[in-house]
Order: structure tokens, then C-alpha cells, then sequence
């Protein structure tokens, strides 16, 4: 049966961190990343939502998700950080550097707010919707969900980078919000395609509609 869908203003788009960092070539480069921009950009102008929203990491120096901010541990070790398990990155998107630049490709003027995460130098911040959780055992709000309920919005789809960490995390907290989520798999990339199987499954568990399952890619693509 055809997906029945809200009207074009109860939708939004949430075009998750599409910075020059996370593209092939930046300090924590996306899997093809690349590859997604023209379809992100065919998204952003087909009319199909009354919303666009983007979101941007926004880290400060020596933010407490760098492995630089830790002696002798390297990116992609873990440790422990207010009893969860946090990734250590490499150092990437510094506020106010070029690693951090939305990618000129895509055509930003569309966008109807930009949300800045990650700047709170205690926390890391995967979620467009709330950052992880901090010292105080709370994860604090970006205030995205209070600004798409007030404009009606009932569905959010989420595109963007990394698929298996922010885009993820996104529409998970989309869902728990109350809005009907999307996730629209061929226009977002990984960090790893070893992530897609895990991905996948937090999706179904998390009941966030995979848009066109058919075009995943395969995990050694």
C-alpha cells in the first residue's frame, strides 16, 4: 500500500552534521560521504517538506570526546565517561574552523534553523534533539523538538552524517519525541559499513520507518 504521509507542513527534514570534516579528506572522514550530496540537495528542494532543519557540531578545543583531550589514549579507543561508553575522536569540528563548515555544496539557504551541538566542553552531543549525558545524569535538550512541535510538525525524516552515531541518535530521540521518524538510508554514509547490521537494528527495535532498505549497501562496499 502507498506510505500515507502528513500534510506538507506537518514535515520536516533534519539534515543531520554535512561538515567538511566528515567528508572523504577531513579529520573524521564518512565512508563515501561524498556521495550523498546531490541527493541531499534533491531533498532540500523537492518541496516535499514544509521544514528544513540542519544540524552542525560546533566543539570547542580540547573537547572531552577528542583522544587528544585524554594523554595516551588514540581515536576510536573507549572509556568510561558518567557511567556510559563514550568513542574517542579524532579532533574535529573546532568552532569557527574550516573542518567545521557546513559543505558549500549544499544550498543552506533553504534551511530554516541551524542547530549547533557538541559546545558544552564536558559533552559529547550526537543527538540533534539532546546531548548525551552529561555530569549531572541528565541529557539537556537543543530545544529542536520544542521548535518543530510548535510549528505542527507530526514528521521528521533524517538524512546526513555518520548514519551508525548522529544521524542514529537523531531520529531515535525524534521517535521519543513523538514524532513519526524516517530514516532515509541511501542519503546518509557511516563512519563503517561494519555498522549497518547494529544500525539496522536499532532502527526496527526503535520503530523508525528505513526508507528504501533496497538501496543499502553492502557492508564491504
Amino acid at each position: 500500500m502507498p506510505e500515507t504521509r502528513p500534510p506538507i507542513d506537518q514535515r520536516a527534514l533534519i539534515v543531520v552534521d554535512m561538515q567538511v570534516d566528515f567528508m572523504p579528506g577531513g579529520a573524521l572522514p564518512c565512508a563515501r560521504g561524498n556521495e550523498i550530496v546531490e541527493g541531499i540537495q534533491a531533498a532540500l528542494s523537492s518541496g516535499e517538506y514544509g521544514h528544513i532543519v540542519a544540524t552542525q557540531d560546533w566543539h570547542p578545543p580540547g573537547h572531552i570526546s577528542f583522544a587528544s583531550s585524554h594523554g595516551h589514549h588514540q581515536p576510536f579507543d573507549t572509556i568510561a565517561l558518567y557511567g556510559e561508553t563514550q568513542t574517542l575522536w579524532p579532533d574535529h569540528c573546532v568552532r569557527a574552523t574550516s573542518g567545521a563548515v557546513l559543505d558549500t555544496r549544499l544550498d543552506w539557504s533553504l534551511a530554516d534553523v541551524i542547530i549547533r551541538k557538541g559546545s558544552d566542553p564536558r559533552v559529547d552531543s550526537y543527538s540533534g534533539f539532546r546531548d548525551n549525558l552529561g555530569p549531572d545524569g541528565t541529557r539537556p535538550s537543543t530545544g529542536l523538538a520544542g521548535w518543530l512541535h510548535e510549528r505542527g510538525v507530526t514528521e521528521v525524516s533524517v538524512c546526513g552524517l555518520a548514519r551508525e552515531v548522529c544521524v542514529l541518535w537523531t531520529a531515535e530521540d525524534a521517535a521519543r519525541a513523538g514524532f513519526t521518524t524516517r530514516f532515509l538510508w541511501p542519503l546518509t554514509r557511516p563512519v563503517s559499513f561494519a555498522s549497518d547490521t547494529a544500525t539496522h537494528q536499532r532502527l526496527e527495535h526503535g520503530g523508525i520507518a528505513i526508507v528504501d532498505t533496497a538501496s543499502m549497501d553492502p557492508p564491504d562496499a
